[in-house]
């Protein structure tokens, strides 16, 4: 089984998302989003990389990531054409895992809730006054809970600034598939990755000690610089 932080958005979970907790199975539609445009970018933890060949399935295209995750690859909504790759190709694309759960349908992915952090997400005006409220790159909190909730709260405005819960980061355990999380977990629990099948960084560990060190694993600290992690969405 493989590890994959995915992004729920408040929008999506308050007008036809159900609210679930650590330990649920669930099954969701996911869309690989380029980082930079969710919540202003600055991400970090929580980004996935999928390899795999690019499908049509009903007009959308989608990968099947070489281990066996499927997701959905997000346009870019100012681009004049259609840049995204073409069926047939094979990919290498680094983004956020997001839950859509709107417009056209592809295949879902399911697996086991292992760990919940609320997302805090902070936002200025876009001007002294505005009524226009943008996201502030790379400034978040995380706080971890055992539900996700169905609505998410507001903080109070102050010097044209203000806090909001804007989703949650989830960690879901899928069956079948491998990651850079799953990794980064064997590597903390000081497992050897030459010979360790998938699934083997969380066997023999409590629920609860899972989820408190996969939060550590999921922060908004600046890491160092990473090789493997490569700045473009595609290639």
């Amino acid at each position: 089984m493989g590890l994959w932080h995915v992004i729920y958005e408040d929008w999506q979970m308050e007008c036809c998302g159900t609210p679930f907790s650590v330990g649920d199975e669930v099954s969701w539609p996911l869309l690989l989003e380029d980082a930079d445009r969710v919540f202003g970018g600055g991400w970090h933890d929580q980004l996935s990389k999928v390899c795999g060949p690019v499908e049509d399935v009903g007009g959308v295209r989608v990968v099947r990531e070489e281990t066996g995750l499927t997701a959905a690859l997000a346009g870019d909504p100012d681009d004049e054409e259609d840049r995204r790759p073409k069926p047939g190709d094979r990919i290498r694309s680094v983004g956020l895992l997001s839950v859509e759960r709107h417009g056209a349908r592809w295949p879902e992915a399911g697996g086991r809730v292992r760990a919940v952090q609320v997302l805090e997400q902070a936002y200025a005006q876009a001007s002294p006054g505005s009524r226009t409220w943008e996201p502030v790159a790379g400034e978040r909190r995380l706080r971890r809970v055992e539900r996700c909730p169905k609505w998410f709260a507001e903080g109070a405005e102050e010097q044209g600034r203000q806090w909001r819960e804007s989703g949650a980061v989830v960690t879901l355990d899928v069956p079948g598939t491998d990651s850079w999380l799953s990794h980064a977990l064997r590597e903390a629990r000081g497992i050897p990755h030459r010979g360790a099948a998938p699934g083997t960084e969380t066997e023999g560990l409590p629920a609860a000690e899972l989820a408190a060190l996969l939060e550590s694993l999921s922060t908004t600290a600046t890491p160092p610089q990473h090789g493997d992690r490569p700045r473009r969405r595609h290639g």
